[in-house]
C-alpha cells in the first residue's frame, strides 16, 4: 500500500497518566500496528501528561500546553482519538480535546480552506459496559463538523458484559474478532483516504471561507 511519509497522531483520552496502565492504549496498538506495517509514522499522546487548560482557544497562556499538541494535529495526516468510557459517555479528557480541537477550527490553510481539510480521522473506544457506539459518533461527527475527512468503518471499539467486569487487557479483548477486524479495517480505510486526499487535496471551488461572513459563536 503506497503511504508516501503519511503521520499519523493518536490522542489517549485515557484518565491515567503514564505508565499506568491504560485499557485504551492496548486497543490502540492493535490498530496503529497496521500503520507501522505500512511505513506510516505514529505517535501516541497521552493527554493526561500534560497541562490542558480548559479554554476555547488554541492558546490559553498560564503554561497551557496544547498549542504544541495543536501543532501536531496540523502536521498529521491522520487523527485518530481514543477514549474510555464513563458512565456511558466519552471521558472528560476526549470532550476537552474535542473543544480544543474546535477552538482552531476557523483558521484557514493557504487556499482559504478551513484547516483541518484532507485529513482524516476515526476513534478508538474501551469500556466495560455500555456507551461505545454514543461515544464514537458524538467524536466522529465532531471532527467531521470541523472539516475532518471521515471514510466508512473508522471506528473500534471493545465493551464488556453488563455490571462490574474486566476491562479490555483483563478480559483479554485483542482476541475479539469483531474488534479486531474492525481496528485492521480502520487503520487501512484512514491510510487510503488520507493518501487519496494527500495526492488529490479538496478542491477551492466552494470551499473557500469568507472571513468577513464567518458566524461566531460561544
Amino acid at each position: 500500500m503506497e503511504t508516501a511519509g503519511l503521520k499519523a497522531l493518536v490522542l489517549n483520552c485515557t484518565l491515567k497518566k503514564s505508565p499506568e496502565t491504560s485499557n485504551t492504549d492496548a486497543l490502540i496498538n492493535e490498530a496503529i500496528r497496521y500503520f507501522d506495517q505500512e511505513g506510516v509514522k505514529t505517535e501516541i499522546v497521552r493527554l493526561a501528561d500534560y497541562n490542558i487548560a480548559h479554554a476555547m482557544a488554541v492558546d490559553a497562556g498560564d503554561g497551557d500546553q496544547w498549542p504544541e499538541i495543536h501543532q501536531k494535529v496540523l502536521d498529521s495526516d491522520i487523527l485518530i482519538i481514543g477514549t474510555p468510557v464513563w458512565m456511558g459517555e466519552k471521558s472528560s479528557i476526549a470532550t476537552k480535546a474535542i473543544e480544543r480541537i474546535y477552538a482552531g477550527s476557523s483558521e484557514t490553510n493557504d487556499k482559504g480552506q478551513y484547516i483541518y481539510y484532507n485529513r482524516t480521522a476515526g476513534v478508538i473506544v474501551t469500556g466495560n459496559e455500555d456507551g461505545a457506539k454514543d461515544s464514537a459518533k458524538s467524536i466522529l461527527y465532531s471532527l467531521s463538523h470541523m472539516g475532518f475527512i471521515v471514510p466508512p468503518n473508522v471506528d473500534t471499539y471493545w465493551v464488556g458484559e453488563a455490571g462490574p467486569g474486566p476491562s479490555f487487557i483483563e478480559a483479554e479483548g485483542q482476541k475479539n474478532s469483531f474488534t479486531k477486524q474492525h481496528a485492521k479495517i480502520m487503520a487501512y480505510n484512514l491510510m487510503h483516504f488520507a493518501q487519496m486526499f494527500k495526492q488529490h487535496p479538496i478542491p477551492t471551488e466552494g470551499t473557500v471561507i469568507d472571513e468577513d461572513k464567518q458566524n461566531v459563536s460561544d
